[in-house]
């Protein structure tokens, strides 16, 4: 593929880098994770920043311009992304929402859904969570028991969730939920939006290893969903979420961007440390640096291939799951690397906030979940073992009829 930009998209990007030129003192360089709450002073600086870019059509530039978006290509979007990672700008606060909740109320919600929460969400005014994952349902998420039952027009749902990003800050999440207990597990589930300051919704932050708290456990006590918060047909759940998990597995590993630190933070550090190490260490640590740089360009311009599809119009498939794997595997080694660059000095105590050296072991310390968001490993070892090299299926006898006929989603 050609990696250099067409006369249309050199224009487009020097576009996007004057308008953050021109608006650079308004946009924050902090940390990309939110506060502890919607008032925080990081949430709100984070939200004016997605607010500032969003004026200048540098959020949702893929989304149709009914709903706030720009109408442009994938390639539009990575340009977008590329001069964000270039001016230092953190990921979006609302990146769940419109990496992933968004797309799904845009394949699946009523006119009426779209037109009240897409511009709101694209805008920042609105920030969005995913509650799929639960303590006994992770890898297996159809073995979900959070159950929504309906009386009338109102759905009351009973359960609890748990890895939920940005629940502390999020007005709505996309809410999966079993409402045919009687079914197949597949068949059983139901797709909801919900707000997330109902009655009957309470969030509690989970401390992680890194220091953070951007994951949480949500407790669902009788809450309250009137139907026409529904995303889609009553039972046809699972088809709804897979949506969602395409776009996120395409999110995480497939448009190029890379995860954690950086190869790039990586290649910058070495050339400040590796100087002052022995003569046998420091040619044990630069084979090591050329194998993470090289797979992480590898991931990066996969990715690239992938967004030239994309950008002919091609939808999220198994190759996300590829995707996805390979970005994970190469950030943990550059982590992992950048922290053993720092052995003997900074790594021994953890650094201070702004340091350099906080983004490798913050990744390091971060990177095991990515292997389990989206699908662990291993689930995307079977997609790709059975939608891309084509070999036999598991067999799956909790997706059976109750004739005894396979069940496929």
């Amino acid at each position: 593929m050609d990696f250099d930009d067409s006369p249309d998209e050199a224009a487009y990007r020097a576009r996007v880098r004057e308008y953050l030129h021109v608006h650079e003192a308004d946009l924050d360089r902090g940390p990309s994770d939110a506060g502890g709450g919607p008032e925080d002073p990081r949430t709100r600086a984070l939200r004016r920043t997605q607010a500032v870019l969003y004026a200048g059509g540098l959020v949702g530039v893929t989304w149709p311009l009914a709903y706030g978006g720009q109408g442009l290509s994938a390639m539009h979007q990575a340009i977008v992304d590329q001069e964000l990672t270039r001016a230092g700008i953190p990921r979006l606060i609302n990146h769940i929402g419109i990496g992933m909740c968004g797309p799904t109320v845009i394949a699946h919600g009523s006119e009426e859904q779209r037109q009240r929460y897409l511009p709101r969400l694209l805008s920042g005014e609105d920030v969005w969570c995913q509650l799929f994952s639960e303590p006994s349902a992770g890898s297996d998420l159809a073995a979900m028991r959070t159950r929504a039952v309906r009386e009338h027009d109102t759905w009351t749902v009973h359960g609890q969730k748990v890895w939920t990003t940005g629940a502390q800050i999020a007005r709505y999440g996309i809410l999966l939920a079993r409402t045919s207990p009687d079914l197949p597990k597949h068949q059983g589930l139901t797709m909801f939006v919900i707000d997330m300051h109902a009655s009957g919704v309470q969030v509690r932050p989970l401390r992680q290893m890194s220091g953070g708290t951007r994951f949480n456990e949500v407790f669902l006590d009788g809450a309250g969903i009137p139907d026409r918060e529904r995303l889609g047909q009553v039972g046809q759940g699972w088809h709804v979420a897979l949506t969602t998990l395409l776009h996120e597995r395409s999110a995480i590993g497939a448009d190029g961007k890379e995860l954690g630190a950086g190869s790039d933070a990586l290649i910058a550090l070495a050339a400040t440390h590796l100087p002052g190490l022995p003569t046998a260490r420091q040619a044990v640590l630069r084979q090591a640096l050329g194998r993470a740089v090289a797979e992480s360009l590898a991931s990066r311009y996969t990715g690239y291939r992938s967004l030239s599809q994309l950008s002919r119009g091609r939808l999220p498939g198994p190759e996300a799951s590829a995707g996805k794997l390979a970005a994970v595997r190469a950030a943990k080694r550059v982590a992992d690397l950048g922290v053993r660059l720092l052995e003997g000095g900074q790594a021994a105590t953890f650094p201070q906030e702004d340091s350099p050296a906080l983004r490798f072991h913050t990744a390091q310390a971060e990177l095991p979940g990515m292997s389990i968001a989206g699908g662990t490993d291993e689930i995307l070892k079977n997609v790709i073992g059975e939608r891309v090299l084509g070999l036999p299926r598991e067999p799956r006898p909790d997706r059976a009829h109750r004739s005894g006929g396979e069940h496929t989603p």
